[in-house]
This record gives C-alpha cells, structure tokens and sequence, in this order.
C-alpha cells in the first residue's frame, strides 16, 4: 500500500448528555465587550464587587494576575478563572456558550481528549498545508464510505482553526447528501450549487455564532447534475475568490464511494486529507483512494482515523 502518511487517529467523542441549552445572560455580554477578567466573574456571578477590589488593591504590590491572587484569596474556583479567560479572549466553549451544537466536540468538550487528538492534527495540516504558501489555502475532506465521519471531522477542524484566530471557512460540496447546515444549525437555502449555477452569490456565506472567525457555506438545494457542476470553471474561479477572503477554507465533499466528486474537487483545492473509519476502514481502500486523488492532481496529505 502507498504510504499516506498518517496525521492524526482521532479518539472517539464523549457519549455523556451534553449540557442544556441556555442563552448567556445580559451581564455576561456586556462584560464580554469590555474584557476585564474581574467583571466577567462578577457577571457571572463567582464574585463580588467587594472581593473584586480586595483582589485589584492586592495586584497594586504584586506580579500576580487577577485570577491567581483571586484563585489565593480563595474567592473563586480554578473552573471559573478558566471560564472567565476563555470568555475574555473570545475562546468559545461549552463553559462560555453552553447552547454549542452537540457535534462540535472541539468547543462543547476542549479538554476532551477527541479536542487534543483535532488540535494535533491543525498543527499537522498548518506545518504541512495552511503555512502561508501561495494557492496552499484549500483543503478537501473525504473519506472511502459514507458514515466514516469526515463533515464531523471537518466541523471540528473548522472550530479549532478558528480558535486560533484563523479566518475560517467550511464549504459543504457535498451535493447529495449534504450535512454541515444540520451540525451548525443553519437553514438550507440556495447555497454552494446556487452560487455555482449563477442564482446567489456570497450572501450564502453564514457567519457562525460563537466563533468570530468561522463561516459556512452550505450546499444548497440538490441539482440534477452534481458532478458536472462542480466540475465547472465557476468552481475553481469561486475557490479562487474565496482564498482572498479566509485563510482556511476546508471542503466536505462526498465520499469516494458514492461519486467521483471529491476528485473534481480535490483537484480544485489541490490538497485533500482523508478520512477512515477505525475497525471499518480497510488499508487498502484508504492506499488506492490516495492513488486515485494523487493522478487527479491533488497533495494528499495523509489520513486520519476517526471512531465516530
């Protein structure tokens, strides 16, 4: 088998319920805007304007940050210090926007080790792919079958990039059975295939709540001719555009198996990372699908396994 060059075996989600769904309160906002550590905690309700003072009076002789000497005074919890700098440095989470979609691990549950095995694998593509390089700004993501989990793989990688203040954009080309505008709660209008068939244009394009840095593009309604409208100039033109705008721009494509529509698309991205189910996927299949993308012209840059 062609050696692909293994990223990153991705641990399997946590199965536990996630957290309810509640909107953060009116004081946590505005004390987001103003990122002071100690109004956050107080709008959080984990301190006092008393214990806040007592803290800022101590910091006046001290090197100590506000959440250590707060941390010493025995004021607030270690969790609620972690909280409070996730909330100032705009670093989203199941602690500091509990109403996240379940799916994206990365965020609800970042010290899951699912959370660790993703952000490996962005320092990996940003080394190997996203490192600045000229036309090195899309990456295609497939797998050999259905159900081997690359649009949550891709979901995922898309918050984690975006953490890290990269401008982010997930592409949803997969045409026939289209998934992203399910996982981030979107609504399907017209979408990638609108834009491609000239009856939309970057409108489509949604900015995604809770991630400053991260948009999506969904599909789109289902065309008669999937294949042949990805395989048109409008594509490659339309990723050209894009790459001006986002620093990253990953791309759900179909799975090998269902189409040839991730090699068009590879193509177009010039990079392509694939996708394995563990204890499903075979080595064979994952070795001729990279020989199968590497003669349309794409970089395949390894394989990641997922227990999804």
């Amino acid at each position: 088998m062609k050696d692909t060059g293994t990223l990153q075996q991705v641990a399997p989600p946590p199965t536990s319920a996630s957290r309810p769904a509640t909107a953060p309160s009116r004081a946590v906002a505005q004390a987001r805007r103003s990122l002071k550590i100690g109004e956050i905690l107080i709008a959080g309700g984990k301190m006092g304007q008393e214990q806040v003072d007592i803290v800022l009076k101590a910091q006046e002789s001290s090197d100590l940050r506000f959440g250590e000497l707060a941390l010493g005074f025995g004021f607030v919890k270690p969790d609620d210090v972690e909280q409070a700098l996730s909330i100032q440095f705009g670093y989203a989470s199941g602690e500091t926007s509990p109403n996240l979609p379940s799916n994206l691990v990365a965020a609800v549950s970042p010290s899951a080790p699912f959370a660790e095995a993703v952000r490996g694998l962005r320092s990996q593509l940003m080394m190997r792919w996203f490192d600045g390089t000229p036309g090195q700004s899309a990456l295609a993501v497939t797998s050999v079958d259905r159900g081997d989990g690359k649009s949550f793989i891709t979901a995922n990688l898309g918050v984690v990039f975006s953490q890290l203040g990269e401008r982010t954009l997930i592409i949803d080309a997969d045409l026939r059975h289209s998934t992203q505008h399910k996982i981030f709660g979107l609504r399907n209008r017209m979408g990638l295939s609108g834009i491609l068939s000239g009856r939309a244009g970057f409108e489509e394009i949604a900015r995604i709540e809770h991630f400053p840095e991260l948009a999506v593009l969904p599909s789109g309604p289902q065309p008669p001719n999937p294949l042949e409208l990805l395989g048109r100039e409008e594509f490659a033109l339309l990723l050209n555009e894009l790459s001006s705008r986002y620093d990253v721009i990953l791309i759900d494509t179909p799975s090998a198996q269902q189409a040839a529509d991730a090699q068009v698309i590879a193509r177009c991205a010039r990079g392509v990372l694939i996708v394995g189910r563990k204890d499903v996927t075979k080595s064979p299949e994952l070795g001729q699908l990279a020989s199968i993308l590497s003669g349309s012209g794409a970089t395949v840059l390894g394989t990641t396994l997922n227990e999804y």
